[in-house]
């Protein structure tokens, strides 16, 4: 019995190490680039030879640039509504709904999973060409909002699986409508859910570069899409900044929405 408990920690040991190093080789390109941002050069350099923040500064000054921000941002927080709201109801009726079909339902509403990107965006742009959309920020939203569904919706039939159905029958036994029982007592329940939902829908939309390259216009610029175009014609260090910036901006979500659920348990 010693010699297979010490077989097995001896494994488990190996296995802790060995995802150690993995994580480490993960995280090794992230470093390099925040390393690199951080460089007074005026072309990337590892390691710096001397340290500045002048390209971040060069970032948060730049017209460019912050206007490619704000449209990011004005773009993902639509999006972030419209998935988090169709996936939700979505959801909801899937999980009560008396109907049948289901598991074909999800299915397709999965498939921009499985569809590869390139071939979503080229659809996209025949359908909104001849509709004169391309540009439209509301619409690159609701494209944005059709790639997050899939995700809203796994979130969303999670944590409405988790609710007890019996809560929701005693709310109207007691005289309460299905509004009020869905509005009071099934969203509140759902809240961490609905949350992880709409950071992870903002997170999808605000890095997606396929879609808003076929689909932006040249007042639509989004970051991702400018980092694009910068990156083609000139590799500046400035990008090493955004790139920073971004890897801290979608840290802060991710602990935020860690932060939300703790707060509701």
């Amino acid at each position: 019995m010693n010699a297979m408990a010490m077989k097995l920690t001896g494994r488990f040991g190996f296995a802790q190490t060995l995802t150690w190093i993995v994580c480490a080789m993960l995280m090794l390109p992230i470093v390099i680039v925040v390393v690199v941002s951080f460089g007074k050069s005026s072309f990337m350099l590892f390691p710096p030879t001397s340290l500045s923040i002048r390209w971040y500064t060069q970032f948060f000054e730049s017209p460019e640039w912050m206007s490619a921000l704000f449209t990011s941002f004005v773009i993902a927080i639509m999006t972030s509504a419209i998935a988090t709201l169709l996936g939700f109801l979505a959801a909801w009726s899937l999980v009560r709904g008396q109907f049948g079909r289901k598991k074909l339902i999800i299915s397709f509403c999965l498939l921009p999973l499985i569809v590869p990107s390139i071939i979503t965006s080229v659809a996209l742009y025949f359908a909104s060409a001849p509709l004169d959309l391309v540009g439209s920020k509301i619409w690159i939203a609701v494209c944005h909002a059709s790639l997050a569904l899939p995700i809203v919706l796994l979130i969303l039939i999670g944590s409405m699986q988790g609710i007890d159905p019996s809560i929701e029958r005693a709310a109207a036994g007691l005289g309460a409508s299905g509004t009020r029982i869905l509005l009071t007592v099934t969203m509140p329940m759902v809240a961490p859910g609905i949350v992880s939902a709409a950071f992870f829908s903002f997170l999808t939309s605000f890095d997606e570069l396929i879609v808003s390259l076929f689909l932006s216009g040249l007042t639509t610029e989004t970051l991702p899409v400018r980092i694009w175009n910068s990156l083609t014609m000139n590799m500046e260090p400035v990008i090493a900044a955004i790139s920073s910036f971004l890897i801290l901006l979608t840290t802060g979500l991710l602990l935020l929405e860690l932060a939300v659920r703790r707060f509701r348990k």
